[in-house]
């Protein structure tokens, strides 16, 4: 490996693992730091790329925004790319999820002022992040009315699966009403990886989904158990991570494999430490069976995201960027849009913005990142103290 190709590789990791450190509220906030780190600041990608990216990973199970940070890593820098950007992003939370979980115990961690203060952050990094993509992605009357019917929609239709439905519904508006047309702003990325990479990454995805239940049948090991457990749960669950956690619950508790305290209180811990919910796998693999346990289900339940991603964007840039459904992705980039603002009203804003001073503490955070162009840390460090402070008064 060359110096170049290091050198590289080292600064996906470094910029990942900052992403890592900083990225508090949840996946949508996630996107928001993404999209000011990778697209804003470093143009790794430009806004038309980004949002074919996410729009992708809105369809497919999993964490979406860690396969939107593993997709931007191999776009970067190839399979190792995606591997550097995956453990810059998720091990500092791994690690510190396991650590503050036992801190945390007995303790009433959504009531701590500071925490608060982190979700006041979500809100400043979501607005700065809908109002840049909306500017490209929803340029005309019809996007943005696609957009708003997208936000009533999942506003209304809130399931599971709803943010797929409103998607494929966008497609197929976008596909008759921009059919032929052609964007203003193409993306010229090439994905790194070929399709035959793509073809053995979905065989392997398939193929542990349907072989691990039979060999944990087949086996009295309680490793394989739980390999089965965590990689069900990453590869069948629609939403994100708040949708993984009540999963987990169902999954671990009733079986004995930790007590319903224990979730409880890695639950509250979940909620207060950077980077994907997803990594509260590793708070229960721990539990059951220590650091290499949590590291098991780390992998366990990541490992699908990384399938799906690698066995789906070779394909996924190609159509893309077939004239015969550009309208379709058109369509899909206008809704994706109007998801990312249902979002940042619910659970976003509604569980943030609870007075006048929250607002005002939001705007002022806002108005950092916007118009003083300070880095996301300095935000997210800026917030954590005026909710500390704000809880004091």
């Amino acid at each position: 490996m060359n110096q170049k190709k290091l050198s590289l590789l080292f600064e996906i990791l470094i910029v990942s693992t900052k992403l890592g450190l900083t990225s508090f509220g949840g996946p949508i906030a996630h996107l928001g730091y993404f999209h000011e780190e990778y697209v804003r600041r470093r143009k790794w990608l430009d806004e038309q790329g980004y949002a074919n990216l996410v729009a992708l990973c809105q369809f497919l199970p999993g964490p979406a925004s860690s396969q939107v940070g593993i997709g931007v890593g191999v776009f970067r820098g190839g399979l190792l790319g995606g591997i550097f950007a995956f453990l810059g992003f998720t091990v500092p939370s791994v690690i510190a999820l396991i650590l503050f979980a036992l801190f945390l115990q007995g303790t009433d961690a959504g009531n701590t002022g500071w925490i608060h203060g982190l979700k006041v952050v979500a809100v400043a990094v979501v607005a700065h992040a809908i109002l840049g993509m909306s500017q490209k992605l929803t340029p005309d009357l019809t996007r943005k009315s696609i957009a708003l019917f997208a936000l009533i929609g999942t506003l209304i239709w809130q399931t599971a699966f709803s943010q797929v439905g409103v998607i494929v519904v966008a497609a197929v508006v976008g596909y008759f009403i921009y059919k032929g047309q052609k964007e203003n702003h193409p993306s010229a990325i090439d994905f790194p990886l070929s399709r035959m990479v793509a073809v053995v990454c979905l065989g392997l995805f398939f193929g542990l989904l349907i072989g691990l239940p039979i060999l944990r049948e087949l086996t009295a090991s309680s490793w394989v158990a739980m390999f089965d457990s965590f990689y069900r749960s990453g590869s069948l669950v629609f939403g994100g991570g708040h949708v993984v956690l009540p999963l987990l619950e169902r999954e671990f508790v009733p079986s004995g494999w930790l007590s319903k305290e224990a979730f409880l209180a890695g639950y509250g811990a979940a909620q207060a430490v950077p980077g994907p919910l997803f990594t509260f796998a590793a708070y229960i693999g721990a539990v059951v069976d220590g650091w290499a346990g949590g590291l098991l289900a780390t992998f366990a339940i990541f490992l699908p995201a990384f399938l799906l991603v690698l066995g789906t964007l070779p394909f996924w840039t190609s159509l893309s960027a077939n004239p015969k459904i550009k309208g379709a992705v058109m369509g899909v980039n206008a809704a994706v849009v109007g998801i990312l603002i249902a979002a940042f009203y619910n659970p976003i804003w509604t569980s943030s913005i609870l007075t006048p001073i929250d607002f005002a503490l939001a705007a002022v955070l806002f108005f950092m990142l916007a118009y003083w162009k300070l880095p996301p840390w300095v935000i997210v460090i800026t917030g954590s103290i005026g909710g500390y402070v704000l809880s004091l008064i």
